[in-house]
Parts: structure tokens; C-alpha cells; sequence
């Protein structure tokens, strides 16, 4: 009788262990789902910068280099470019903040679907060409801020709204996707790092600098 049970007990523990051999295999695989990062349309961009060197010849700005910032791209990835009018390319790439509106400030809620706005306490970014003049002390980053004078309907109030360029320590070196750029009240925003880079070029630029923000 002993042997009996001890005959079942092992028939018993083959067929639960074949079971779940045969729940393994057939269970289907569930594939993981990853954000695909997106990249800036370049040939886009080279139509963008034609269309920014006539408007830099008309104005009288710098038309060696304007700053465009494609704010269709996530806030997690480089968006805000340099583009070198000599050799029609860019020369220099970076992470830049947009305004939170409603939403926390100093975290990436809209990170792919900001908001625009040119009313003065909505705490959203302007879309439109901007003039990059003046040079002053900002309470941010490395505490150095350029003034945007606005130049289209859409941007017309940023100086009143004390929308500025500048740079901010939380904003970080290397693009950060599928995470978003941290938003403040409006302000383009850089690392430190970049800034450190820009800053010289605007500083010593013969003529204002284009600074064009687009969506």
C-alpha cells in the first residue's frame, strides 16, 4: 500500500510539472513597447533658415548664425539649434525649456504637447521671431539673461511678460527623453553649460541675433 501512494504522489508531481512546462511554452510572449525618440526634420529646418536669412537681411540682424527652436520636438530631446547661415548647417544643439501654463512648474507635464500664449500670467512660451538685445544680470543658471523684443503679433508682449533668455541649473547637459526638460513661466531655457557656449556668441555679435521659436 506504501508504495501504492508513493507511485501516485510521483505520477501526480511529473504531471503538475509538465503542466506547467506546457503553460510556459504556450503562453504567448508580450511584447514590450518602447516611445520611439524623435528626431528634428533637417530638411525642414534648411527651408526654416532660408526663410530666417531673408528675414535677418531685411531687419538688419546677424546673418551669420540664428538661433531656431522647433518646439514640435519632445522637451526631452535637443530642439533648440544653432544654425550657421555660411555653411547652412548646424553648428551647435541643445535641450531648451518652454512654459508650463496651468500645469506644475519645474516639472515636464507637457512635455510633448505644450501650450503658446502671448497673454502676460499665462506662464506659456511665445511662438515667434524674436530680437535678441541686451544683456543682464539674471537671479538664474550662471546669471546672465538677454531680452527677447518680440517681433510678430503672436510674441509682441515678451518684454512685458519678462520672457527671457537664460539658463537654469535643472536643465540638463544631455537630452533626457523619454523624460521632459523641466518648464518654468515662459522663458527659453538652457543648461548652464550651454549657456556658457551661446552667451559669447551673442555677446559679441556685431548685429542682434534671430531667435526664432516655432511649433
Amino acid at each position: 500500500m506504501k508504495r501504492f501512494y508513493l507511485f501516485f504522489i510521483a505520477l501526480w508531481l511529473c504531471s503538475c510539472s509538465q503542466e506547467k512546462k506546457n503553460s510556459i511554452i504556450d503562453t504567448p510572449e508580450i511584447p514590450v513597447v518602447t516611445e520611439k525618440k524623435p528626431d528634428a526634420d533637417l530638411s525642414g529646418m534648411k527651408i526654416k533658415a532660408e526663410e530666417a536669412l531673408k528675414f535677418c537681411n531685411s531687419k538688419n540682424l546677424n546673418n551669420d548664425f540664428c538661433i531656431l527652436i522647433d518646439m514640435s520636438l519632445h522637451s526631452g530631446v535637443n530642439r533648440f539649434f544653432v544654425w550657421d547661415f555660411k555653411n547652412n548647417k548646424i553648428s551647435k544643439k541643445y535641450l531648451v525649456g518652454h512654459g508650463c501654463g496651468s500645469n506644475s512648474w519645474s516639472k515636464d507635464d507637457s512635455k510633448a504637447n505644450p501650450g503658446f500664449s502671448n497673454e502676460d500670467g499665462s506662464h506659456l512660451s511665445s511662438l515667434g521671431k524674436y530680437k535678441l538685445e541686451g544683456r543682464g544680470y539674471s537671479d538664474w543658471g550662471i546669471n546672465i539673461k538677454y531680452l527677447m523684443h518680440g517681433l510678430e503679433e503672436t510674441n509682441s508682449n515678451a518684454l512685458k511678460r519678462f520672457i527671457v533668455f537664460h539658463s537654469w541649473d535643472m536643465m540638463s547637459d544631455h537630452e533626457v527623453f523619454p523624460k521632459g526638460s523641466p518648464e518654468g513661466w515662459g522663458c527659453p531655457t538652457v543648461s548652464n553649460n550651454a549657456m556658457k557656449e551661446i552667451d559669447p556668441m551673442i555677446q559679441y555679435s556685431k548685429k542682434p541675433v534671430l531667435m526664432w521659436i516655432y511649433n
